[in-house]
């Protein structure tokens, strides 16, 4: 469902590397009479724990904790699964297919998200795909409304369709100039047009598409498609003008897909299935669609799932530091910003 939100600070995370290295490689902790904790001493000078926590939490602790917080808040809620394993695995091939060899995707993660290698990265990456998880449950639970639902039931679903097509594509390629695109595009418009007047004339669909039909994979079968329905892959209008047509009847015009020049027949519909069959398919689409017209609902919703889980901050700087950073994320990512 959407990429890597929130990046790891480069200084942020080799702050945190040093602090935890303090505490945990020193067996005694020096102290000051004060009773603070010395973390490192340069000559008579001494950098106590409290001014490397004040540092990290007035400059660079933001990323990292807000990162904390939300591992407590998902790693034992959404547990790590194959779906998860799988979905890492493809984003870091993806990534992998742009740089020449290891050494230089190892160094493209580490620049770009401060990452110190790639279990590292993983662990991004995980973080964020639970973050998902979390985000597209509060908004099917707390966003979308029964009204919502029962009108993309009403409008949207539909019962499997059973069609057939004859598809023309226009064979223009990316080398062609947009002159010659035109060209082809009308070409193929034209041959689409013949076709259906093929049709008119009582010629037969499936002989129509054995003879003319772009997708060898139906054209033997007649242009069959078997059943389908709006949530498989085939492109809305497609199924739009499917599904306006009576069974039996064909497309009295072209249909532009991405592929080419449509002509559909629609053979056969089963029933519209109940809506609480549905319903849960439908919440999904429809936080889906939610997240993806805007863009500051992802982080809204991670914060109203913080507040929602009690999340306190006991240190006013660092709640304004919060605040803060939750502003430049939400300035970031409005409908304004685009």
């Amino acid at each position: 469902m959407k990429n890597t939100k929130t990046l790891y600070g480069i200084i942020g995370v080799l702050s945190i590397a040093l602090l935890t290295s303090i505490i945990i490689n020193f067996n005694q902790t020096a102290k000051l009479k004060n009773g603070k904790e010395v973390a490192v001493k340069i000559g008579k000078t001494k950098i106590t724990a409290d001014d490397l926590y004040k540092d990290l939490k007035e400059k660079y602790a933001m990323n990292i904790l807000v990162n904390e917080i939300d591992h407590i808040l998902f790693d034992k809620k959404y547990k790590t699964d194959d779906k998860e394993k799988k979905s890492i695995e493809n984003q870091i091939s993806t990534i992998k297919e742009n740089y020449n060899d290891n050494d230089t995707y190892l160094q493209a993660i580490q620049s770009y998200y401060g990452v110190a290698n790639e279990d590292e990265f993983k662990d991004m990456l995980s973080l964020e795909y639970k973050r998902n998880l979390a985000v597209q449950k509060y908004v099917e639970e707390k966003i979308i409304t029964e009204d919502e639902i029962k009108s993309y039931y009403d409008t949207k679903t539909i019962g499997d369709i059973k069609a057939s097509h004859i598809l023309i594509k226009s064979n223009a390629s990316d080398n062609d100039s947009q002159d010659e695109k035109t060209k082809k595009e009308e070409e193929a418009k034209k041959k689409a047009k013949e076709i259906i007047e093929k049709l008119n004339n009582g010629e037969d669909f499936k002989k129509l598409a054995k003879k003319y039909s772009d997708d060898k994979g139906t054209a033997e079968d007649g242009g069959n498609l078997g059943y389908f329905n709006s949530d498989d892959n085939y492109e809305e209008n497609f199924v739009t003008a499917a599904a306006t047509l009576e069974k039996g009847k064909y497309t009295t015009e072209p249909v532009k897909t991405e592929y080419g020049y449509e002509i559909i027949l629609k053979v056969a519909e089963k029933n519209k299935p109940k809506l609480s069959k549905v319903k849960n398919s439908i919440k999904e689409t429809l936080a889906e669609e939610k997240l993806k017209s805007d863009a500051s609902l992802y982080y809204n919703s991670l914060i109203q799932i913080r507040e929602d889980e009690k999340v306190e901050f006991k240190d006013n700087i660092i709640k304004r530091k919060y605040n803060d950073y939750l502003e430049k994320l939400l300035k970031n990512n409005s409908s304004d910003s685009y």
